[in-house]
């Protein structure tokens, strides 16, 4: 089976590669599919033995197994499109809080929440000079609307939208915004916080830290966090 590979952010930085084809026997894992790349790349082994292979626009475990026509991609153990509901969004434009409002509010809601994530200058006293955002548009519009979902299960009646930013982001420039509307003020504040944890857990997003004397890309998807387990439920 041949396969073309999407790599993000770090990724195809340690690859030089956006898209990269590959030939799999039948029966061939995710699992299967990292060595495979590894071989390949030796110089980027060892990030790559650290990232998560999606299959279809959702994580696999390395046992999953690839078949012909699987749309596969790379996702950098890092974090930290616009799809058919408008309430998701991956944009390069300026977000705006307001818009996301509108697209929440309804006679049903007694508050609604918003949540600005901004690009700050300074972090345990380095100094960012600006970030660089990248995402895997189509999954990362895909599991924001799996965390509207959850929350709309565990709070009846919510209403949620995200919309987070790409590209190169300036200081003080927000990043994501995300706007919940519930009957009561309590679910509310509830809501929005498990939005923006759920967003840094499962949502493709990633940030490219570039400071005064170098850069790198960081963010939440990192560590032993599995993103087929759900910590928060």
């Amino acid at each position: 089976m041949e396969h073309t590979i999407r790599f993000f952010a770090g990724v195809a930085e340690a690859t030089g590669h956006r898209e990269y084809t590959v030939r799999l026997q039948e029966g061939a894992t995710a699992g299967d599919l990292l060595a495979k790349l590894q071989a390949d790349f030796p110089a980027a082994a060892e990030l790559l033995g650290r990232c998560f292979v999606s299959v279809n626009q959702e994580y696999a475990d390395r046992a999953t197994v690839i078949r012909e026509g699987d749309e596969l991609a790379v996702i950098p153990p890092v974090s930290g499109g616009s799809g058919n509901d408008p309430r998701f969004e991956i944009t390069t434009e300026p977000l705006s809080s307001d818009r996301l409002i509108r697209k929440v509010s309804n006679p049903y809601a007694g508050a609604v929440l918003t949540f600005v994530g901004t690009v700050r200058e300074f972090t345990n006293g380095q100094r960012t000079l600006h970030l660089e955002y990248e995402a895997y548009p189509q999954m990362a519009v895909k599991k924001m609307a799996e965390i509207a979902a959850e929350i709309e299960a565990k709070w009846p009646g919510t209403q949620v939208a995200i919309s987070h930013r790409i590209g190169k982001l300036e200081i003080e420039e927000a990043a994501v915004v995300i706007a919940v509307a519930t009957p009561h003020r309590a679910a509310a504040f509830e809501a929005g916080r498990y939005a923006i944890e759920r967003l840094k857990q499962i949502v493709p997003i990633w940030k490219k830290e570039v400071w005064e004397d170098g850069s790198e890309w960081k963010g939440h998807q990192q560590g032993p966090w599995n993103p087929l387990a759900h910590p928060l439920e």
